[in-house]
């Protein structure tokens, strides 16, 4: 691809399904937007960064689009749901669940990028306990965590916030979290730093 042009980064994946998979049709259309000697960046949420020239934005996030790809900004935004694999079915381990979660809040903005992990059951493959916040199926219900953090010395594993939630109490509860962490969360205050600032009452009062 050449341009001269101003780039602007993109977040793209193969959406939310049975692992972080592309297709051939997806890899031949991300590689026409990308130069001999340019990389793509494989971030540890299941999205790959890509450079794109800014006035060309809407078309080929277009075409991403029609391929299957699923474009989500980059910055301080809610990142797409982190997955396990699903191992056990579509039904089973709660795909569609996962699917209207991830449409419902993946690209919000928030002070601070946020992380939202899933898992199918209690194994935890999509590390949700260290997630800032984390789903958890255990069988028809779902158990929320928040404050987890995956690193640094002071890395801590999420403290359950509710369980036995339905797939609408997920939602709803899940939304007013980040609702009030944008609302009262300061400049580049992480959701950790945010859930040891406030604590747990105030997220389900």
């Amino acid at each position: 691809m050449e341009d001269s042009g101003k780039k602007i980064k993109i977040a793209i994946n193969g959406g939310i399904g049975f692992g972080a998979k592309l297709n051939s049709k997806q890899l031949v259309t991300i590689s026409k937007y990308l130069n001999e000697d340019e990389e793509l960046e494989l971030t540890t949420f299941q999205q790959l960064y890509i450079e794109i020239p800014e006035e060309k934005k809407e078309n080929i996030i277009e075409e991403f689009q029609s391929v299957g790809l699923v474009c989500y900004p980059v910055g301080n935004f809610v990142k797409s749901l982190r997955t396990c694999n699903f191992c056990k079915g579509e039904e089973e381990e709660g795909m569609p669940i996962a699917k209207e979660l991830n449409s419902r809040i993946a690209g919000k903005p928030v002070p601070f990028t946020l992380k939202v992990a899933y898992t199918g059951c209690p194994i935890g493959c999509g590390e949700p306990m260290l997630s800032d916040i984390g789903v958890m199926k255990i069988r028809d219900h779902y158990n929320l965590y928040v404050g987890g953090k995956a690193k640094g010395k002071d890395a801590e594993v999420g403290v359950l916030l509710m369980e036995n939630l339905t797939p609408e109490q997920l939602y709803n509860t899940v939304e007013k979290i980040i609702a009030i962490y944008s609302e009262f969360g300061k400049k580049r205050e992480t959701f950790y730093k945010f859930f040891k600032r406030i604590g747990r009452d105030y997220l389900i009062s």
